[in-house]
């Protein structure tokens, strides 16, 4: 394993040889200590190699991911997993605003809770929850899932168009064209699976489902005051 020290190497110096990865792998596993909150750590990768961030992460951590394993030992600033295309991304902690805002694909999982505007426009990546999450999630909503092990809060799913949301405690209170919906077998078995990739042991069955209305896809006079 490869291992850098960010007391005494800088972000771009570590983010630099992890991308250096990108035509020809020569390590697969990499470590970052003593991140201290640092924005930017293990942005824009392209590699199939393992990346372990030991402590807090700031702003933006992951970001752009694409192929690459991003676990995250502590919390995570604003953004976490922002615009991934593909890859895994592990939150052992926390999650501020904004987790996985507008990913296209991949996976993100938060062991913690999440905060304001998690998956805000997502566009196809699954992000699961082991705790709760806060208010605005998953607004503009394109596609993807949402799994919430906890509760969720204000305004979930706003304006949201084909994301498959599943949250197991309470919902404060529902966004625009945002309905709670049947959870038919086939949701059943989509939930299994990502709690099964998330290692998550829930129960399937004790979750509900919520999705689009399809009332706001396009302009109506009689719903203007509801955009």
């Amino acid at each position: 394993m490869k291992t850098f020290d960010l007391a005494v190497s800088t972000v771009r110096e570590f983010n630099q040889a992890l991308h250096d990865e990108k035509n020809i792998v020569t390590e697969k596993e990499w470590a970052a200590t003593n991140p201290k909150g640092m924005h930017n750590i293990a942005v824009g990768l392209d590699a199939d190699i393992a990346v372990d961030i030991h402590g807090h992460a700031g702003y933006f951590c992951a970001g752009m991911n694409k192929t690459a394993a991003v676990t995250i030992h502590g919390n995570a600033g604003q953004g976490v997993a922002e615009n991934m295309m593909s890859g895994v991304v592990r939150v052992k902690g926390d999650a501020s605003q904004a987790a996985g805002a507008t990913a296209h694909g991949g996976l993100l999982v938060i062991e913690g809770n999440a905060g304001a505007r998690c998956g805000i426009s997502m566009k196809g990546v699954d992000i699961v929850v082991k705790g709760s999450i806060g208010h605005m999630s998953c607004f503009m909503g394109q596609s993807g899932s949402l799994v919430v092990c906890g509760d969720a809060g204000e305004a979930l799913g706003d304006s949201l168009y084909e994301v498959h949301i599943y949250v197991k405690g309470t919902v404060k209170s529902l966004g625009a064209d945002c309905i709670e919906k049947e959870m038919r077998e086939e949701h059943i078995a989509e939930l299994t699976g990502l709690l099964e990739k998330a290692g998550f042991d829930e129960d399937p069955s004790a979750f509900k489902r919520y999705g689009s209305a399809r009332q706001l896809y396009t302009f109506k006079v009689d719903n203007a005051s509801a955009y």
